[in-house]
């Protein structure tokens, strides 16, 4: 069983389709804990809801980013944790907590990397009117966005839409891949050399991996 410690800043929904997939069975995973930077985060209440321990940290109360990190770093050690996943988190991960989970820290990005890397990937495509749009599964590095890309899925991007209806739509994708590419991690699926990630699929995967529009 895959131990999680899970890093949000909002609403958790990617946080919940996690949950979801444990519970289901779809995933052999656990979640120790979950730690956010903001008291408000609707995160907190899906953690009460499926009794998973959640930590509230701020930076402010840390005399840096390396020492805000480092002690996120200590607590997930601390559980146990052996994957992280930012679901929603809002902030760029400090070197101390990619040092101690470096290629196993993931991400889920609504945009297809490299394309719209940081905020509002959303509404950059849309403004762009992109013809295909989707997210993305990566590794955390210390840049914005561009650590090794594990799983992406494409939906259409129409001529009128909005960050808001672009986004409803990727979100359903999120939801989909992020935890098959946990599952594939868990499953020893997954190696790393260099940027470039080794999926190792088979012929039952390709619907989950490519499903139609």
């Amino acid at each position: 069983m895959l131990t999680l410690g899970v890093l949000a800043s909002g609403r958790g929904s990617n946080f919940q389709s996690i949950i979801d997939s444990i519970e289901s069975g779809f995933l052999d995973a656990k979640t120790a804990v979950l730690i956010t930077d903001n008291p408000d985060a609707y995160a907190i209440e899906r953690a009460k809801k499926h009794n998973i321990e959640s930590l509230v940290l701020k930076p402010r109360d840390f005399a840096d980013k390396n020492a805000y990190y480092s002690y996120i770093a200590g607590e997930f050690k601390k559980r146990g944790v052996e994957l992280v996943i930012l679901a929603g988190f809002m902030r760029v991960v400090g070197k101390a907590l990619i040092e101690q989970y470096r290629n196993k820290t993931m991400n889920i990005h609504p945009a297809l990397l490299p394309s719209f890397p940081g905020l509002h990937g959303q509404k950059q495509a849309a403004d762009y009117s992109v013809k295909i749009s989707g997210c993305t599964v990566h590794f955390v590095d210390e840049g914005m966005d561009t650590g090794p890309i594990i799983i992406q899925a494409a939906v259409p991007s129409y001529h009128d839409d909005t960050e808001d209806t672009l986004s409803e739509r990727i979100l359903k994708q999120e939801h989909r891949i992020f935890p098959y590419a946990i599952k594939l991690y868990s499953e020893g699926r997954i190696s790393v050399k260099g940027r470039k990630v080794i999926v190792n699929v088979g012929r039952d995967d390709a619907l989950l991996i490519n499903p139609p529009f």
